[in-house]
Parts: structure tokens; sequence; C-alpha cells
């Protein structure tokens, strides 16, 4: 795929068209323009098997996991303490850094710990569909990265302007 290309001129076509009798002027003389890039996006090296947004999904997937099992275990807690303790004594066994694998071994463990991670599993589809404020994840994500951007460069240039005065 090629994304900057200056290297395939196009020629531009005149506003009007020629007279069929009339010739266009040899290549040399005609205007040139530049192809536009196909590509608008920045190319990120190192995610050959996954694209950035996907390694974002991934990591949303399991931080919605672990969402959804905060949210069962606080239903749990008023109304069965019994499958409350035993979903805190899983997780206490497991990690829930890997969403899919935490839901797979809580699957497997017994027939009541299945209904427990299908509830999981149905809590954590809801959520991202219609709970999570997506529209506020992006405003947020910009809003952050600006102001972290912004303290960094201003502490560097406090930090340099204050070496130099100190010479």
């Amino acid at each position: 795929m090629e994304c900057l290309s200056w290297a395939n001129p196009i020629p531009r076509t005149p506003l009007l068209r020629p007279s069929r009798t009339h010739q266009l002027p040899p290549k040399r003389h005609r205007f040139l323009v530049f192809r536009p890039s196909r590509c608008q996006k920045m190319y990120v090296p190192g995610f050959a098997e996954a694209s950035p947004e996907a390694k974002a999904a991934k990591n949303l997937q399991d931080f919605f996991t672990f969402v959804a099992v905060k949210i069962v275990l606080a239903q749990l807690e008023s109304y069965n303490p019994e499958a409350y303790k035993e979903l805190m004594e899983f997780i206490s066994r497991n990690s829930l850094n890997d969403g899919d694998k935490f839901c797979r071994t809580l699957m497997r463990e017994s027939p009541r710990h299945q209904g427990l991670a299908l509830r999981i599993l149905e809590v954590r589809s809801a959520y991202s569909k219609r709970d999570f404020e997506w529209d506020n994840l992006q405003k947020l994500a910009f809003k952050m990265v600006d102001d972290s951007n912004t303290r960094l460069m201003r502490d560097y240039v406090l930090e340099t302007s204050h070496l130099e005065n100190e010479k």
C-alpha cells in the first residue's frame, strides 16, 4: 500500500477540453499535481498481529469483564451471600487480567460457577452495548492526552529554564 507517494505525479487536465483538432502540449509543458494520499493515518510499527485499535478493544473487553464481575458481586452480596462468597474465593485464586480466560476457567469450575460465568458474560455484553459512554471515553482520552502533553512540556521548560538561570 502506497501512502505518501509523491513519485507518481498525474497530469492536470485543462478545465476546457480542447477541440479534437487542437493537440495537447507536450508532456513537459503540462502542469503537474500530485496524487493525493490514499492513507490519511499514521503507520504504527510493531503491531503485526493486530492494529492498535484491536489491542485497545481487547483491553476494553478485559476491562468490561472486570466491571461485570464487580456488578455481579454487588448484586450477589445483597441477595445471595453464598454465591458471593464462592465468587470471591474464585477471584482470589484466579486473575482477572484476561477476561476470557477468567470466564472460561469459571465455567469449568462447577455447575454453580457456570451460572455465575454466564451471568458475568451477560452483564459484560449489556454494559458494553448499553451503559458504557463511548462518546465520553473519546472526549476524556483527548483531554487527558492534551493535558498530559501540556503538563510534560511545561515541566520540561521549567526544568531547563531553571538550569540555565543557575549558570
